[in-house]
C-alpha cells in the first residue's frame, strides 16, 4: 500500500514556546484541533533536511494519558515529512534517560542509527484527561535541543500556514515488537517497535558491577525498596532489580506504568512519595514492620530520584556529592578516574567540596541539563547534579533516575564488601554521616513563594542586586538581624559563561556568599500568567564535627532570619510564610 502526503492548512496558535523541557500544557490544549500538528511540523521545519529527509526518529514517552493518540499522529507526520523510519518503545513507553540511550546506543537491524526523538512527557507533572501532558525534542548526542533550535521551533509557530501528514496510513499496534513496512512518495517507510528496557539495561549492565550488587540485595542483612509512583520507571524496575539483580517483587511498589499515575503526583520527594516514606520510617506515623535499609522514588519519566535509608533522607545535594566522592572505588564505569564534576547554582555546595579535596575539575552552571551536556560533550564532566531531585553521568545527555539508585546500591555493595556474611552493615545514614565527618555538612533547605505577584517579585529582586552595591552596609544589616551569623565575603548576580561555546547566560538569580562557606541564593521562577515563584536557597556550612549531627532546621534557623529580613520578604509579597519547604 503507497500513502499519500496531504497538506493541511493551519494557522499560528499562540503559546507554543517550548521551556528548557519542551512544551507542557493541559491535555485539554493538547487536543485542540492542529495544536500537536502545528508544533510537530514546526519543529520538523527547524531541522536541518538531513536531521528529517531518510532519518530515524524515536517516538516515545512516559505514558502519561494522550501518549497513544500523539504517537500516531507523530508517526503519520513524520511519513509524511519524509522521515525514514521511527522508532517506538513497547506500548510508547521510554524513560527519558533511555531515550538518551537509545540515541546514542542502538543500532536498527539495517545499521541505522537515531538522529534525534520526540519525547512525550510532562516529566514529574500529574497526568489524566484533566491533567499535564507535553512534547520535547533532543538531538543526536541524546541530549534536549539547544536554545538556538527551540528558538526557530517557536518562530515557526508563530508563522505556521500549513502541516504534512499521511493521513491514509493506517495506526501501527505499538503493543507488539516488530517492523512494518509502508510504501510512500519517498520511497519505504518504516515503524519499529522494539522493546522499551534491552538496550537501557545493557548500558546500565556495562556501567555497574551487577554481580556485586546482587551480593547485597541477596544478603539477609539488606532490604530494598523501589517505588515507581506509576511512571514510566516501572518498564525497567522489574526487569533490573528484580530478574538481573535478584530483589523480591514485594519491594516494587506502583511499578504499574498508568496513564495517570494512579491519580498521584509522580514527584519523587517527601510529600508525594507517600507510600515510600511511610514504608521507610519516615512518615508521620510509626511504620507498621521493620522498615527497609534502602528506599528510592522515581518520578513520571523516570529522570529524576529520591534516595531513602532507613528513617533517613538524602538530600538531592548530599547524593550527588556522596556518588562523586565514592564513584571511582565503586563503579567500574569510573574506575580510570573522574574528567570532573558539575552543579547547578541552587545546588548546596556540598559537591565544590569533594572536588576541592580531590583535585577534581569543577563547574557550577545554570538550571537545565544541556549545560552539563556541552561540558559532558567536551570530555570535561563525568557526575552532575542538581537540588531538585536531578542525577546523572555522561553515559548519556539526561538525568537519570535508576542510574543513581543503582550508583548508591554500588556504594552501599562496595562499603559492605567484607561484611555481608554477618557483620553489622554500613547503612545509608552511616555512609552519609561518614561523608559529613571527612567533608563537613551542607544544611540545606528550598523555600518557594507561589504565585507572588509578578510586579513585586521584580521588586524585591531588583532590590537584592541595588543592596550588593556595598557589602559593609549589607553586612551591617546582618550583624543586626543576627550577630551569630558569619560575614557576606562577596555578594553577585550569577552569570555563567559556558567554557565550550562561549555562551553568556545572565540573570540566572542572586547570591550571598559568607566567609564560612555558607551561601543565600534567590531565583525567579517562571513568569506565567499565575504570577511569579519566588525560590530562596539557604544553605549554611558546618565543619565542627561535633556540630553535622544537628536536627536541620535548627542549624538553619539564624540564616533564615536572615534571608527573610534581608530581603525583606513579607514587605514586598505580604507572605508571611512560603507556600512550600523543601
Amino acid at each position: 500500500m503507497v500513502f499519500k502526503v496531504t497538506r493541511v492548512e493551519s494557522a499560528p496558535i499562540e503559546g507554543q514556546k517550548p521551556g528548557t523541557s519542551g512544551l507542557r500544557k493541559k491535555v485539554k490544549v493538547f487536543t485542540q484541533p492542529h495544536y500537536l500538528h502545528n508544533f510537530v511540523q514546526s519543529t520538523f521545519n527547524a531541522l536541518s533536511a538531513e536531521k528529517v529527509k531518510g532519518a530515524t526518529l524515536v517516538v516515545s514517552g512516559d505514558g502519561r494519558y494522550y501518549s497513544k493518540d500523539a504517537i500516531q499522529i507523530i508517526i503519520k507526520m513524520a511519513a509524511a515529512n519524509g522521515v525514514r523510519r521511527v522508532w517506538v518503545g513497547q506500548n510508547g513507553l521510554l524513560s527519558t534517560p533511555a531515550v538518551s540511550a537509545v540515541i546514542r546506543e542502538r543500532v536498527g537491524a539495517d545499521g541505522s542509527k537515531a538522529s534525534g526523538s520526540f519525547i512525550l512527557t510532562a516529566s514529574h507533572n500529574p497526568g489524566g484527561p484533566n491533567e499535564d501532558f507535553g512534547i520535547k525534542y533532543n538531538m543526536e548526542n541524546g541530549g534536549p535541543a539547544p536554545e538556538g533550535i527551540t528558538d526557530k521551533i517557536y518562530e515557526n509557530t508563530k508563522t505556521i500556514k500549513e502541516y504534512l501528514i499521511a493521513e491514509g496510513l493506517p495506526d501501527v499496534d505499538i503493543s507488539v515488537t516488530g517492523i512494518t513496512n509502508f510504501e510512500g512518495p519517498d520511497g519505504q517507510f518504516d515503524v519499529d517497535v522494539f522493546d522499551s528496557a534491552s538496550d537501557y539495561v545493557k548500558l546500565m549492565k556495562s556501567i555497574f558491577d551487577f554481580q556485586s550488587i546482587q551480593k547485597l540485595i541477596a544478603s539477609p542483612q539488606f532490604s530494598f525498596c523501589y517505588d515507581a509512583l506509576h511512571g514510566v520507571a516501572g518498564a525497567y524496575a522489574k526487569r533490573i532489580f528484580v530478574e538481573e539483580l535478584g530483589a523480591q517483587e514485594s519491594s516494587l511498589l506502583n511499578c504499574v506504568p498508568k496513564e495517570d499515575f494512579g491519580g498521584g503526583h509522580p514527584d519523587p520527594n517527601l510529600t508525594y512519595a507517600k507510600e515510600l516514606v511511610a514504608r521507610m520510617g519516615l512518615g508521620k506515623s510509626q511504620a507498621e514492620q521493620e522498615p527497609p535499609e534502602f528506599g528510592a522514588a522515581a518520578d513520571g519519566d523516570a529522570d529524576r530520584n529520591m534516595v531513602l535509608g532507613k528513617r533517613f533522607f538524602v538530600t538531592p545535594s548530599d547524593s550527588v556529592a556522596i556518588i562523586a566522592a565514592n564513584a571511582v572505588q565503586s563503579i567500574p564505569y569510573f574506575s580510570a578516574g573522574l574528567k570532573g564534576v558539575a552543579r547547578s547554582m541552587p545546588t548546596s555546595a556540598a559537591l565544590d567540596v569533594v572536588a576541592k579535596n580531590l583535585n577534581l575539575k569543577f563547574f557550577e552552571v545554570p538550571t537545565g541539563w544541556k549545560f552539563f551536556g556541552n561540558l559532558m560533550d567536551a570530555g570535561m564532566c563525568s557526575v552532575c547534579g542538581e537540588e531538585s531531585f536531578g542525577t546523572g553521568s555522561d553515559h548519556i545527555r539526561e538525568k537519570d533516575g535508576i542510574w543513581a539508585v543503582l550508583a548508591w546500591l554500588s556504594i552501599i555493595a562496595y562499603k559492605n564488601k567484607e561484611n555481608l556474611g554477618g557483620g553489622k552493615l554500613v547503612t545509608v545514614e552511616d555512609i552519609v554521616r561518614q561523608h559529613w565527618a571527612t567533608y563537613g555538612r551542607h544544611y540545606y533547605t528550598r523555600y518557594d513563594y507561589e504565585n507572588v505577584d509578578a510586579g513585586a517579585a521584580k521588586e524585591l529582586m531588583a532590590y537584592l542586586v541595588k543592596l550588593q552595591s556595598s557589602l559593609g552596609d549589607v553586612n551591617k544589616i546582618v550583624k543586626e538581624i543576627r550577630s551569630d551569623v558569619s560575614n557576606v565575603a562577596n555578594a553577585d548576580e550569577f552569570e555563567y559563561k559556558d567554557p565550550v561555546d562561549g555562551s553568556i547566560s545572565k540573570h540566572q538569580g542572586i547570591r550571598y556568599l559568607f566567609e564560612d562557606g555558607s551561601r543565600l541564593v534567590f531565583r525567579l521562577s517562571g513568569t506565567g500568567s499565575e504570577g511569579a515563584t519566588i525560590r530562596l536557597y539557604i544553605e549554611q556550612y558546618e565543619q565542627d564535627s561535633s556540630k553535622i549531627g544537628r536536627d536541620s532546621s535548627e542549624a538553619l534557623a539564624p540564616l533564615v532570619d536572615v534571608a527573610l529580613k534581608l530581603s525583606k520578604m513579607q514587605e514586598f509579597t505580604g507572605r508571611s510564610a512560603p507556600t512550600v519547604i523543601t
